[in-house]
């Protein structure tokens, strides 16, 4: 019985504290938001901190995401054209290519290019910041760490992703549409392609892929700004919080796009 007990609080006290955990990063979420809509607040630090975050985030990997989006267009909308041309039903490209890629793939792939490159760097910059003494001296000069570091990094985070998903769509449908014309593969009227998939697109589309490109982003700041200054004195505590911050936000990635996408279809 006692052993019993142990496994049951043991349980316990790990639902305790990703549920704590779960509160914190909501928390943290909506107070960046609720502050970022307060232009009083945006100093010209705040400001720079908000563009470099762009910067790093947004347009340095907007290659890396171009060629990703490319791969996926040639494999994703070559083979739907494939077997759709073989089965008579060209008409249905558009209607799945926006439920495969516009509502799924784009969104999901593309955060998970921000957040192995941006989620890593910020957990592991703003964690060596906490244990070298700069949050404590940033505090000490009467500035706000919340607001000079956590809310332009949240905010940049989210509009990035948000970019470099349209970014991803985009070249998805262009590029595929390339490679049908190169390998002259079904009907080549660029026309009807894209007609076919800008009809397809609903207005829960577009909310939805608003959801899942902005929220996530969100978490993803929100969640390796929490991790960073979780650690403590030891710099042996920064990869450590680097990884939770990564796989933190991975879970939070697959949750959100779980629940929007139930939405969305209900």
């Amino acid at each position: 019985m006692p052993r019993k007990m142990n496994v049951l609080g043991a349980i316990g006290a790990a639902t305790r504290a990703r549920l704590g955990r779960a509160a914190r990063t909501t928390a943290l979420v909506w107070a960046a938001g609720t502050q970022a809509l307060r232009p009083s607040l945006w100093s010209a630090p705040m400001r720079n901190v908000l563009a470099r975050q762009i910067l790093f985030t947004g347009l340095e990997a907007t290659g890396f995401v171009a060629l990703i989006a490319l791969i996926v267009g040639t494999l994703v909308v070559v083979q739907a054209q494939y077997w759709l041309t073989r089965l008579g039903q060209t008409a249905l490209i558009g209607p799945i290519l926006t439920a495969v890629v516009l509502r799924e793939l784009g969104p999901l792939l593309t955060n998970f290019v921000v957040i192995a490159r941006s989620g890593t760097a910020i957990s592991t910059e703003l964690a060596n910041m906490k244990v070298h003494g700069e949050v404590r001296a940033l505090d000490a000069m009467g500035i706000d760490p919340f607001l000079y570091l956590v809310v332009p990094r949240v905010v940049g985070v989210a509009a990035s992703t948000f970019c470099l998903t349209i970014i991803f769509l985009a070249t998805t449908f262009i590029g595929g549409f390339a490679c049908l014309w190169v390998i002259r593969l079904g009907d080549l009227d660029m026309g009807l392609f894209f007609g076919n998939i800008i009809g397809a697109v609903t207005v829960a589309d577009v909310f939805s892929l608003l959801a899942k490109s902005i929220l996530p982003g969100m978490l993803t700041g929100a969640i390796c700004c929490d991790e960073a200054f979780a650690v403590g004195a030891a710099v042996t505590e920064v990869p450590i919080a680097a990884t939770r911050g990564v796989m933190r936000s991975v879970a939070a990635l697959f949750a959100t796009s779980l629940l929007i996408s139930l939405m969305a279809y209900l």
